[in-house]
């Protein structure tokens, strides 16, 4: 994924003066919530309010959100945040915004909310992807699966 961090960046905000905002995060294990799960009022059941400003990175989103499930704390762990906004008729669309990963750097890393353009209102949908070696080996894609009874003795039928 290419980084959206075109913009350029605004000056600094100064978090001693400057009151936070209240971001609502919405978490999902292996891919982001349904837009169904947002209509008409409703939200994910699995929903994370942080206070924070607009200059966070999605490497800090990252933090405060392993702070809160621990069990995304592996090495590996790789975090695709989207942007949930309604348009004018009520209806909830989604823009990815960026990948972060645990104990390693990516150029998605230092995207802030302010270049992607949250406004006081939208939502985070977090989609957390546990490591490859945690999802089970991938299986390659040039061998063919096995039929039943081969290797067990039996001759495969030449189909």
């Amino acid at each position: 994924m290419t980084s959206v961090a075109t913009t350029p960046t605004a000056a600094p905000i100064d978090r001693e003066k400057t009151c936070p905002l209240l971001l609502r995060v919405f978490v999902n294990e292996g891919q982001h919530h349904l837009p169904d799960a947002y209509h008409r009022g409703r939200v994910p059941a699995t929903e994370l309010q942080i206070y924070t400003w607009k200059d966070a990175c999605l490497k800090e989103l990252t933090n405060l959100i392993k702070d809160v499930h621990p069990q995304a704390s592996s090495k590996g762990t790789m975090f695709n945040f989207a942007l949930v906004f309604p348009d004018k008729r009520g209806n909830y669309h989604f823009k990815e915004v960026g990948t972060t990963s645990v104990a390693h750097t990516g150029p998605d890393d230092r995207v802030t909310l302010s270049t992607v353009r949250l406004e006081i209102g939208d939502y985070v949908d977090v989609a957390i992807r546990a490591p490859p070696e945690e999802r089970g080996p991938p299986r390659d894609r040039r061998q063919p699966l096995r039929r039943s009874g081969e290797g067990r003795g039996f001759r495969s039928r030449p189909y």
